[in-house]
């Protein structure tokens, strides 16, 4: 961002201009009582130099994937991303979270959330997508709100192997769009198709995980199909670095897809920020939430790129808006179109293929029993460490190794379980590692 100086003069004409003498004169209205009479309580300013050597002990004392051996995941996951995604996120006609208002200064933009658009579409088998979502949480309440106004209906069904921060955020949004939410118990780590096909009844949209929260591979096709029976709209919450070995939701009859993007081309960030992602068929397009870039051609007869439907409450009347979203996550989803463009189809098999190999070793390296011995995991498995797990983790930490997610912190009974995770970044000697630490 530029830097605009403010001198003395610049402020007397602008304070001249609206016709007060001075600065404490735009304060007049406000109470003396609520003023703060004094200098903010701030320590004293540092040079450029102090500054950064500041900054840099700071950022010393955080520890990153480089330096500790991390198996964590639970929705944010250690890919690796390219050099390229940085090179061209650099580029300064892609700089920028906004959404380009004047297609003929943004056709590059604009051409770039087109072909995201489109990279969505073929992953998930949906027909439309939007520019992008905040986050993998929000689009899922997004959903719940595009189910209800395609349905009239009010009941929201969510399995207890979704995430259990997005089960979180559509509860919390679920009273402001006056939503009921109803949990659906696991049975050995998945989601049983008859106690969706009970709960669905009366309801708009069923919410599952693919692969869950535990890593498990759900019974997906069956749980569409049990939520369309009922007439419910059925979601399927994905992770994109799993399309490259799991069938995409559109072709097993979901109406929506959702996910975090994260995995495609985000770094970890400490959580975030990343880009959420949510499609549909065609049927629902008109009640997507945020924005939707097409193709056109201009006077000329050439090829462009304009935002076609735009449901923004300050963009159409109030009462057919679906979508609050201002900026969306532009950035970070380009970050994932470069990334799914680098890979291509036959390197995203590869990474889920790579994923499930190293997965496999790891469960029979580190001998310990499995939460869910019976099912089918992609890249995150659930063991007992046989004490706390907390305990474990601590151990781990102090030698350098993060070993995994404490899922005591959201299911009652698993005290002693750990969520594991190995993406394409660890390699067998790492698992050794892990094996020797959590063994020790």
């Amino acid at each position: 961002m530029r830097y605009l100086s403010l001198t003395e003069a610049d402020q007397k004409a602008m304070l001249a201009a609206i016709g007060v003498s001075s600065v404490d004169e735009l304060f007049d209205d406000i109470p003396k009582s609520v003023r703060l009479d004094r200098p903010l309580d701030l320590e004293p300013p540092l040079s450029e130099a102090e500054l950064v050597a500041h900054l840099e002990e700071l950022a010393g004392r955080n520890v990153d994937t480089g330096r500790e051996l991390s198996f964590l995941g639970a929705g944010i996951y250690d890919h690796y991303v390219p050099a390229l995604v940085d090179a061209i996120l650099a580029r300064g006609e892609f700089l920028t979270a906004y959404t380009p208002y004047q297609p003929e200064m943004s056709q590059g933009v604009l051409q770039a959330i087109f072909e995201y658009q489109t990279a969505i579409c073929e992953l998930t088998g949906m027909d439309v997508s939007n520019a992008s979502g905040y986050d993998g949480t929000t689009v899922a309440a997004d959903a719940c709100y595009v189910a209800k106004h395609a349905t009239g209906r009010t009941k929201v069904v969510v399995a207890e192997t979704l995430n259990p921060q997005v089960r979180q955020v559509v509860k919390t949004y679920a009273p402001g769009f006056g939503l009921e939410v109803v949990e659906v118990s696991h049975h050995d780590g998945v989601t049983d198709p008859e106690d969706i096909r009970r709960a669905a009844e009366g309801a708009a949209c069923v919410i599952f995980q693919q692969p869950n929260f535990f890593g498990c591979l759900e019974p997906a096709p069956e749980l569409a199909a049990a939520a369309n029976d009922a007439e419910a709209l059925p979601v399927a919450h994905v992770d994109p670095a799993s399309l490259g070995v799991l069938e995409a939701p559109g072709r097993y009859g979901c109406a929506i897809a959702i996910g975090e993007g994260q995995s495609a081309g985000n770094y970890q960030s400490y959580g975030g920020p990343h880009y959420g992602f949510i499609a549909t068929r065609s049927d629902f397009i008109r009640r997507m939430p945020g924005r939707i870039v097409g193709e056109t051609t201009d006077t000329a007869g050439e090829r462009g790129y304009v935002l076609t439907l735009q449901t923004r409450e300050q963009h159409i009347r109030r009462e057919k808006a679906t979508s609050n979203i201002t900026t969306n996550q532009t950035l970070l989803a380009l970050a994932g179109l470069a990334y799914l463009s680098w890979l291509g189809p036959q390197g995203l098999r590869e990474l889920g293929e790579t994923c499930m190999s190293l997965a496999a070793y790891a469960k029979e390296r580190l001998e310990l029993p499995l939460v869910f011995p019976q099912q089918t995991t992609f890249k995150e498995f659930a063991v007992r460490v046989g004490r706390p797990a907390e305990e474990a983790i601590r151990a781990a930490r102090a030698q350098g190794v993060h070993p995994g997610y404490a899922l005591k912190r959201d299911y009652a009974g698993m005290e002693d379980a750990l969520l594991v995770c190995v993406t394409e970044k660890r390699t067998p000697e790492d698992i050794d590692r892990l094996a020797e630490v959590l063994s020790a």
